[in-house]
């Protein structure tokens, strides 16, 4: 019998993958089955079950793989010393990280947003879920934080701001921008930002935040 290559392995898990990602997206991890997973990717059911024992780990793979995107790719911008502006690394991570699956819908679109509102749902049922995306999460404060006291050396940010209040300030910012996406549709990460860049430029005046000036 010929040996199977391991590209074979890995190409026909990323066709699982893709397929329960594209069905979890459109329908909900619970009104999908894993009878609609083998008809999605038109695979028998040994062939699946090879690879994920049910949808519960099918689901944990996705998330996984998902997080692991958004610090592979934080990483990858943050390697400069220091590194890009907020706006742009913003940009940069969100935008790599929405390219994951946009090759799944058929307009195009990335279906990572209406994913990641389903994983956050998931979460409140599922603890192993939640104790997953709580250790990445806190894995990209730590990193985050640190990109923050780069800013903060290279004078680029004030330093009587704590580094983790920015650095969930941030994540923030793009978890909220998923979620328009999800709820309200797409738009280019190009809004985002901008949006940074329009509020970065705001001067520091203390003064307007008292209320006797502010009408």
């Amino acid at each position: 019998m010929a040996r199977v290559s391991q590209e074979h392995l890995d190409a026909r898990r990323r066709q699982i993958l893709n397929g329960a990602a594209r069905l979890f997206a459109r329908n909900g991890f619970h009104a999908t089955s894993m009878q609609d997973v083998l008809k999605e990717v038109d695979l028998s059911a040994g062939a699946v079950y090879r690879y994920f024992s049910g949808k519960d780990e099918l689901i944990a793979a996705i998330v996984k793989d998902v997080l692991g995107e958004i610090r592979a790719s934080f990483e990858d911008v943050v390697r400069q010393s220091p590194p890009p502006p907020p706006d742009r690394l913003v940009g940069a991570v969100l935008g790599r990280t929405l390219n994951v699956y946009s090759s799944l819908s058929e307009e195009g679109e990335s279906v990572l947003p209406p994913l990641i509102m389903q994983v956050w749902a998931e979460t409140v049922r599922n603890e192993e879920l939640a104790a997953v995306l709580a250790e990445v999460y806190t894995t990209l404060r730590e990193a985050w934080g640190r990109a923050v006291e780069a800013y903060q050396d290279a004078g680029m940010m004030s330093p009587d701001i704590p580094a983790d209040h920015v650095a969930r300030t941030m994540i923030a910012t793009v978890q909220g921008f998923i979620a328009q996406q999800a709820l309200f549709g797409g738009a280019p990460v190009e809004v985002l930002q901008d949006g940074l860049r329009a509020l970065m430029s705001m001067g520091d005046d203390r003064a307007v935040t008292d209320g006797s000036q502010l009408g």
